[in-house]
C-alpha cells in the first residue's frame, strides 16, 4: 500500500502509519518468536550463516571447480577480457557444438579477479568470497522477507516499514542455514548461483523502491523500475535463472501494489467483463510497468540469444535420461518425479549428493512403480496450496501463499525441462533461489500452527531445534566439500547406483597412486553403466601401466566403438597396440585420435615414440616438433628430440634444440641434463658442468645426473670430482647401468697414477 503525505505538519504521522498497518492481518501477531531491532536481526543472521559454512574456507578445488577454474583459460591474464563475452562458463566458445551454452561472463570475471589478486590458483580466496556472498544474501533476505510477509508500506519520511520483524527474522534464518545451499557456498562453482541471487534480490528491492513517493507526488518511479530491469540483466549474466526476477516483480506488483484478486480477475476475463479497470489491471500504472518489464526481459533474452547462437546445448543421455525417453508419458512422469525430489530436498535436506545423474535415479517406466506416490503427494500439496492462494476469502492469506508459490516455482522454471533440455537430473544448486518460496511457506505454516497451539513455546523450541539441526548439517556437509575424497565418498551411501560417483572415487584413488582400489571402483562404474567410456578409458590406462595389455585393449576398443570420436581413448589404444608391437594398428589409432582432436600434443608425442621405435627418425622428429608447437612447454617431446639427435650424432642440431627448449622452459632440470650431455660430447666442458650442477641442484637425488657429471669430469681429467660423483650416484642407485664399470675404471686409473707417483 502506498501512502501520500497530505499534511507535513502532522506531529505523529509516522505513528499513525504504524497504527494503520496494525489494523491489517499480520503474521507477527501469531508467531511466537524473538523480536529484535532490524540491525541486530541482520547481525544474528549474518553470524549464523557464517558459522554454517566457515569450515569450508580452506577447502580444495573440487569436482567442477577443475574445469570451471583451473582449466579455464578465461581466468588467465593472457586471455583478452573481451573473450569472456563470447565464451561459456567453462571457457569454450559459445559457437562450438560442444558448448553447454551456460553464459555467465560476470561470474567468470569474478573468478578472474580472484585469480589475479591471489597470484594463482589458491582456493582460500575463492572460498572466502563465496562465504561472504552467502552472508550478504542472507542479510538481504531479512528485508526481502519483511516485504513478502508484511507488505510494502512507507512512512511519511519515505522509510519502509517492517511490519513483520519476527516472521522475517525466522524466514531469513531458515534460508541462511538450509543445508541444500552447501553446494553453492562450499563449491566454488556455486559462485554463479550466489551472484545471481545477490542481484536477483537487489532487483526486487529496487523494484520496491519504485513505489516510494517522490517529491513531485508521483506514485511510482520509472527510474527505479528501469534499475530493477538492469539488475535483473546483471543477475542473468551471472546465471540464467536471474531473468525470472522480472516475472516475480510483475507478480509482486499485481498482488501487493495493486491488490489484485487473481480468481476475480480470471472470472472477469472469462466473462469478458468490461470493468477490468475496477479489477486493478489498469490502476496505478500496472500495465505500463508490466510492459516495461516485458520489453526489458525480451530485449535481454534477444541479446543473449544473438551472442549464444541458435544451437541448443549439447547434452548426453547419461546427463538427463528422462529427456531422451521416446515416450511423452515417461518423460512427463519422470520430470514430475524430479520435481518431487527437489521438494523433498527442501523439506528434508539430509541425503545430499554432488551429482544425481548416471543411474542415481532410475527411470519410472510404468504406473505400477511405487515412486508414483511421490508425484501424487507433490501435486496434492501444490493443488491444495494453489486453491487456497486463489480461493481463500482472506486477502492476506491469498497474498502470502501466492508469493510463496511464485518464489518457489518461477525461479525453478529454467531447470524444469519444460522449455529446453537441461544437463542434469537433480541439482541442489538450482534450488538456492526457490528455497525463498519454501521459507515463506514454512514461516506462514508456523504462524498458523502458533495461532492454534496452546503451548506456543513448545512450537518455538521445535523450530529452534530444526534450525540447530540444519546448522550442524551445514557444518558437516561443508566439511565433506573440503576435499574430493570426502565429497565423492559421501555420495556412495546416497547414490550407490550412480556410475559417476564410483568413477570419481576411482579417479581420486588413482591420482593418489592407489591403483588396486581404483580398479575396483572403475569396474563398478562400468558395470553400472556399460557405455561409460570415460571409466573404460581410465581403467584401460591403469591396466596398461600394470602390463595387462590384452584386457586394456578390449576396454579401449569398446570405448571407441561406443564413442568413435573419443580422441583420448584412440590415443591410449595406440599406446597399448604399440606395446603389443602391432605398429601399423598403433599408427592408425594415433592418426584417428588426431583426426578427432587436431590440437593434441600428447598424441603427437606418442606418435613420435612409435616412429622412433621403427627407426623412422625424420617422422619422429616431425611428430615431436608438432607436439612442441601445440604445447611449447611439452618437456618430454623436447627431451626426446635432443636425445634422438644426440644418439644419431647430430650434436649441433641437438644443441640448438636444447637451447631453444631451455629458453621456453628455463627451470626444467631434465632439459638441462640432456643439453649438458650434448655439450659434454662437444667438449664444451665448462658449460656442460654448469648445466649438470644446476640440474643436480634442482633434483639432487637423480643418480643418472651424478653419474653423467662424473663421466664429464672423467673425460675432462678432474678425476677426484669424477670419483666423488660416481660414489654419490652408486649410493643413490647401486644398480645404475654403466656407473659401476666406469667407477672401477676410474679407481684402476687412480691406483696406476698413485703407483707412478710412488
Amino acid at each position: 500500500q502506498i501512502f501520500r503525505q497530505h499534511n507535513a505538519k502532522a506531529p505523529n504521522l509516522e505513528e499513525a502509519f504504524h497504527r494503520m498497518a496494525q489494523m491489517e492481518p499480520n503474521l507477527d501477531h501469531d508467531v511466537s518468536w524473538f523480536l529484535l531491532p532490524s540491525y541486530w536481526a541482520k547481525m544474528v543472521v549474518a553470524l549464523i550463516s557464517f558459522l554454517c559454512f566457515a569450515n569450508s574456507y580452506d577447502g580444495d578445488f573440487v569436482f567442477d571447480d577443475s574445469e570451471a577454474i583451473i582449466n579455464n583459460k578465461d581466468l588467465r591474464a593472457e586471455t583478452p577480457l573481451g573473450d569472456l563475452w563470447y565464451h561459456d562458463f567453462w571457457g569454450s566458445k559459445l559457437s562450438s557444438n560442444t558448448s553447454h551454452k551456460s553464459y555467465r561472463p560476470l561470474t567468470v570475471l569474478t573468478f578472474r579477479i580472484n585469480y589475479l589478486f591471489a597470484g594463482g590458483f589458491y582456493p582460500v580466496g575463492f572460498h572466502v568470497i563465496n562465504i561472504i556472498l552467502h552472508c550478504t544474501i542472507s542479510v538481504l533476505m531479512v528485508d526481502v522477507f519483511s516485504i513478502l510477509l508484511g507488505g510494502l508500506q512507507f512512512s511519511n519520511k519515505g522509510r519502509r516499514l517492517n511490519l513483520a520483524p519476527k516472521s522475517s527474522l525466522l524466514a531469513a534464518l531458515l534460508f541462511a542455514v538450509h543445508p541444500v545451499h552447501t553446494e553453492c557456498v562450499a563449491g566454488i562453482v556455486g559462485r554463479a548461483d550466489l551472484l545471481c541471487a545477490l542481484f536477483f534480490l537487489l532487483s526486487f528491492l529496487g523494484y520496491c523502491k519504485a513505489f516510494r513517493e517522490n517529491k513531485e507526488g508521483h506514485t511510482f518511479s520509472v527510474f527505479w523500475v528501469l534499475v530493477s530491469v538492469g539488475l535483473g540483466a546483471i543477475a542473468m549474466l551471472c546465471k540464467e535463472q536471474g531473468i525470472t526476477i522480472l516475472g516475480l516483480n510483475a507478480v509482486f506488483d499485481a498482488l501487493v501494489i495493486n491488490k489484485i484478486n487473481l480468481l476475480e480477475l480470471i472470472r472477469k476475463l472469462l466473462y469478458k467483463d468490461k470493468a477490468l479497470e475496477n479489477a486493478g489491471l489498469l490502476r496505478k500504472g500496472l500495465l505500463f510497468r508490466i510492459t516495461l518489464l516485458m520489453c526489458g526481459g525480451a530485449g535481454i533474452l534477444y541479446i543473449r540469444w544473438r551472442i549464444m547462437g541458435t544451437g541448443p546445448p549439447a547434452f548426453t543421455e547419461v546427463d538427463n535420461p528422462a529427456s531422451f525417453a521416446d515416450s511423452l508419458f515417461v518423460r512427463a512422469i519422470n520430470y514430475n518425479y524430479y520435481y518431487s525430489l527437489n521438494a523433498w530436498l527442501l523439506l528434508c535436506p539430509w541425503w545430499l549428493c554432488f551429482d544425481w545423474s548416471m543411474g542415481c535415479i532410475p527411470l519410472i517406466k510404468s504406473v505400477s512403480d511405487w515412486r508414483i506416490i511421490a508425484l501424487a503427494a507433490l501435486w496434492f500439496c501444490l493443488i491444495g496450496l494453489i486453491c487456497q492462494a486463489l480461493c481463500s476469502e482472506d486477502s492476506h492469506k491469498r497474498r502470502i501463499l501466492t508469493l510463496g508459490l511464485g518464489f518457489l516455482i518461477i525461479p525453478f522454471l529454467p531447470a524444469s525441462n519444460l522449455f529446453f533440455r537441461v544437463g542434469f537430473v537433480v541439482a541442489e544448486r538450482v534450488i538456492y533461489l526457490p528455497s525463498i518460496g519454501y521459507c515463506i511457506l514454512f514461516t506462514y505454516g508456523f504462524s498458523l500452527l502458533s495461532k492454534q497451539a496452546k503451548k506456543k513455546k513448545i512450537l518455538a523450541v521445535a523450530v529452534l531445534g530444526i534450525l540447530l539441526i540444519n546448522v550442524m548439517r551445514c557444518a558437516l556437509r561443508s566439511s565433506q566439500w573440503r576435499s574430493e575424497e570426502q565429497l565423492f565418498r559421501s555420495a556412495l551411501s546416497v547414490c550407490p547406483l550412480n556410475a559417476k560417483v564410483h568413477y570419481n572415487v576411482g579417479k581420486n584413488l588413482a591420482d593418489k597412486g592407489n591403483q588396486s582400489a581404483a580398479i575396483k571402483y572403475y569396474r563398478e562404474a562400468v558395470r553400472l553403466n556399460p557405455k561409460y567410456v570415460h571409466a573404460m578409458n581410465n581403467l584401460g590406462n591403469i591396466l596398461k601401466e600394470r602390463n595387462e595389455l590384452h584386457e586394456a585393449e578390449e576396454l579401449l576398443s569398446l570405448a571407441v566403438q561406443i564413442q568413435p570420436d573419443f580422441a583420448a581413448a584412440w590415443m591410449n589404444l595406440g599406446i597399448v597396440q604399440n606395446s603389443l608391437r602391432r605398429f601399423e594398428e598403433a599408427e592408425q589409432s594415433y592418426w584417428t585420435a588426431i583426426k578427432h582432436r587436431k590440437k593434441y600434443p600428447d598424441c603427437y608425442y606418442n606418435l613420435g615414440r612409435l616412429y622412433a621405435d621403427l627407426n623412422r627418425h625424420i617422422d619422429a622428429l616431425n611428430a615431436w616438433r608438432n607436439a612442441t608447437v601445440l604445447k611449447p612447454e611439452h618437456s618430454l617431446a623436447w627431451n626426446n628430440m635432443i636425445i634422438l639427435l644426440d644418439n644419431t650424432g647430430n650434436l649441433a642440431q641437438a644443441e640448438a634444440v636444447g637451447r631453444e627448449a631451455l629458453e621456453l622452459i628455463p627451470n626444467d632440470h631434465s632439459l638441462m641434463f640432456s643439453l649438458a650431455n650434448v655439450l659434454g660430447k662437444s667438449q664444451k666442458y665448462k658449460e656442460s658442468e654448469a648445466l649438470f650442477l644446476k640440474a643436480i641442484k634442482a633434483n639432487p637425488n637423480a643418480a643418472s645426473y651424478h653419474g653423467n657429471l662424473a663421466v664429464l669430469y672423467h673425460r675432462w681429467g678432474n678425476l677426484d670430482l669424477a670419483k666423488k660423483h660416481y660414489e654419490v650416484s652408486l649410493k643413490l642407485d647401486p644398480m645404475a647401468p654403466g656407473t659401476k664399470e666406469n667407477y672401477n675404471l676410474l679407481r684402476r686409473k687412480l691406483e696406476q697414477l698413485q703407483k707412478k707417483g710412488g
